[in-house]
């Protein structure tokens, strides 16, 4: 009942109660959050502060929606104080990293399906376009991870100097480029093919060779190299 205290509520219904008795696999989400978050505010429980969070009146709702959230926007919900706010971020925080170890177990670089599952998650939620340039050895493990642009990424003015530089730099053998597209669509520019292709040519004459140019959609992606645009 709305405005009902949590010691109010049937001692089953109680998400701390109900996880200790039944596990936490048998909470919702709100439920969950409610456990993390504790305490509620005035008229209002813990639960149904967590569904409030969860699905706000306006905007994204679900768990996903925790990685839009910012601490200054947290801050402007009723109920939530600096305390709260961290707590949330943080938990958005190591689902994420939680998501990205999973992917990372049997990451193969040569694989542009592993290469983007292991990046999705922390590249999806963003809401501007991040250019990542990952640097690999001869034995096609990873050794450097550089975002190269921040922003509105403009394909046209990215140096394919400066993108070699820090490869002879790192004593990298191959490159792969990274993109999102906060859009949701991977779809390439004609710009994007364009840098993508001149990027390789370069590579091919100086021995560092571009493996592929991956763009990040929304639970999708797109390889340049499966395009057909390199090679």
């Amino acid at each position: 009942m709305k405005g009902s205290t949590i010691k109010e509520m049937y001692q089953d219904e109680r998400p701390y109660e109900k996880c200790q008795r039944f596990g936490a696999e048998h909470l919702t989400d709100s439920e969950l959050l409610a456990v993390i978050l504790r305490t509620g505010t005035k008229g209002e429980n813990s639960l149904e502060l967590s569904r409030r969070i969860l699905h706000p009146d306006f905007g994204d709702s679900g768990l996903l929606s925790l990685h839009q959230w910012t601490r200054e926007r947290l801050l402007k919900v009723r109920g939530i104080g600096n305390v709260k706010a961290i707590q949330i971020l943080c938990l958005a925080e190591l689902a994420k990293r939680m998501s990205r170890e999973r992917a990372a177990s049997g990451l193969d670089f040569s694989s542009p399906e592993k290469v983007a599952r292991y990046y999705m998650e922390d590249m999806r939620h963003r809401k501007r376009e991040v250019l990542k340039l990952l640097l690999l050895n001869t034995k096609s493990r990873l050794i450097s991870e550089n975002n190269i642009s921040v922003g509105t990424v403009d394909m046209a003015v990215v140096s394919p100097r400066e993108l070699f530089i820090e490869a002879f730099r790192k004593g990298a053998s191959s490159m792969i480029l990274l993109h999102n597209h906060p859009s949701g669509d991977p779809d390439p520019s004609g710009e994007d093919i364009r840098i993508t292709k001149r990027i390789y040519e370069a590579g091919m004459l100086i021995g560092i060779e571009l493996l592929d140019h991956i763009i990040i959609g929304n639970h999708c992606f797109v390889s340049l190299r499966d395009r057909g645009i390199l090679g």
